[in-house]
């Protein structure tokens, strides 16, 4: 291996030689260097014109924030290392055939300039008008996003977490507050002067309730807010933002659990006023972990080189027929249906959730009610008739808590085991540097 290196070393040295040649003048001109190697990194090499593009960028960054240059030559010196551990992680990617599409790195660059309030033409436009190429910006995304791949597959075998740790991490307060629901409540606030008077307490509390039945009967609860509001919150329609409810001032934190959202719940008195709040939404184990599921068998009937897509429709409307004027689903699903996956359980496609399917066929299964043989209707796969079982909601709450301990806890570990990590690969690794 060590000779191996050495003979890389030499050819790159070479290469480095011939670069320079290629680009000297025929007799007297100057020596013009395009590029030159500055670190060899196991099968791969770090170019100056890498060092250049990240230092601009890193400089751009710094001016951005006000903040002071550090030295050059440490400035070198940390993003030398960085390429060079990007790029033992990158070879890593490329080993394992990690790959990103242009149209997944397009997702990625829409995502950015969304984030800077931009569309992606004007993001272009700011980023180059700054000095950065904007394609050196995709590419580098894209070498992130391999990065990340890597990483998030090491991590996976490397942070274990047994059960044990995670029910000892939800019996904790730490664990309760962690996995706690969370709500986005809008509020109104009507106040009360402090010294007001009985007749002035009235007025206010009538008023609320106008208020509140204003609302029921279909009035905008932000643009209401806004209006009249006297609410820290009113000028953003009242929106507190997502909060557990141990963060919800105590008159709320006993109501927002028992709402249904879309619900208003008041007036209700305090010694600043009158409130009446709203329920934006709600996400957490209560709410995520309620899934509606349905039972669901089918018919396929598909196309072939003996069958015309005519000929499959016309199957397909005759078995139908015959399911509906009494012949049993499970024998024409078993003798006739295309699905080899269903077809021998009688077309029984089992208990599933909203998404699983196509979106034609999901289409159908929303709009059936239970029992119903649906019309025949085509998707990508040919053409069916369903017939949906049965519909429940099963209770993932447990699981779904799990998971939020799971993932709290990983992320805990992640940083330091990540570190570990690239220490790892860093030493084991032949880096020669060349400036």
């Amino acid at each position: 291996m060590n000779k191996f290196r050495q003979l890389l070393s030499a050819t790159m040295q070479i290469f480095s030689l011939t670069v320079l040649a290629l680009f000297m003048a025929a007799s007297h001109a100057d020596v013009v260097m395009l590029d030159r190697i500055i670190a060899i990194v196991d099968d791969d090499v770090v170019m100056q014109s890498e060092l250049d593009t990240r230092r601009q960028s890193i400089e751009q960054q710094v001016r951005s924030a006000g903040q002071k240059m550090p030295p050059a030559d440490v400035l070198n010196e940390q993003i030398i290392e960085r390429l060079v551990v990007e790029s033992l992680q990158i070879q890593m990617a490329d080993r394992a055939g990690v790959k990103i599409s242009d149209e997944e790195l397009n997702d990625a660059m829409k995502g950015i300039a969304q984030q800077n309030e931009m569309s992606l033409a004007s993001f272009r436009v700011a980023v180059e008008k700054d000095g950065i190429s904007f394609a050196d910006m995709r590419e580098q995304i894209r070498k992130e996003i391999k990065i990340s791949r890597v990483q998030q597959g090491i991590m996976r075998r490397r942070i274990k977490i047994n059960e044990q740790e995670l029910r000892n991490f939800l019996e904790s307060d730490l664990g309760s507050v962690v996995t706690a629901d969370e709500y986005r409540l809008g509020h109104i606030l009507l106040p009360v002067p402090d010294d007001a008077n009985a007749d002035q307490i009235g007025k206010v509390r009538d008023q609320s309730n106008s208020l509140l039945e204003s609302l029921n009967a279909g009035a905008d609860f932000q643009t209401t807010a806004i209006q009249q509001s006297a609410g820290q919150n009113a000028l953003e329609g009242g929106d507190l933002g997502w909060r557990k409810a141990a963060q919800l001032p105590t008159m709320f934190s006993d109501v927002a659990p028992e709402m249904a959202v879309g619900e208003l719940r008041g007036p209700i008195k305090s010694g600043s006023g009158y409130h009446i709040i709203k329920l934006f939404e709600k996400k957490g184990a209560k709410v995520e972990g309620q899934v509606e599921q349905t039972e669901v068998r089918h018919v396929l009937i598909q196309s072939s080189e003996i069958r015309t897509q005519q000929e499959a429709r016309e199957l397909a409307e005759s078995l139908r027929e015959e399911v509906v004027g009494g012949r049993d689903f499970e024998e024409i699903a078993k003798l006739q249906s295309d699905d080899p996956g269903s077809a021998l359980s009688g077309g029984d496609l089992g208990w599933n959730r909203a998404g699983t399917f196509v979106p034609e066929f999901e289409k159908k299964i929303t709009e059936s009610t239970l029992d119903e043989v649906t019309e025949v209707f085509e998707t990508t796969h040919g053409f069916h008739f369903l017939q949906v079982t049965g519909r429940r909601i099963e209770d993932f709450s447990e699981n779904f808590r799990m998971g939020q301990a799971e993932s709290y806890l990983r992320n805990q570990r992640w940083d330091e085991e990540l570190q570990s990590w690239i220490t790892e690969i860093r030493e084991d690794a032949f880096v020669e540097i060349r400036i």
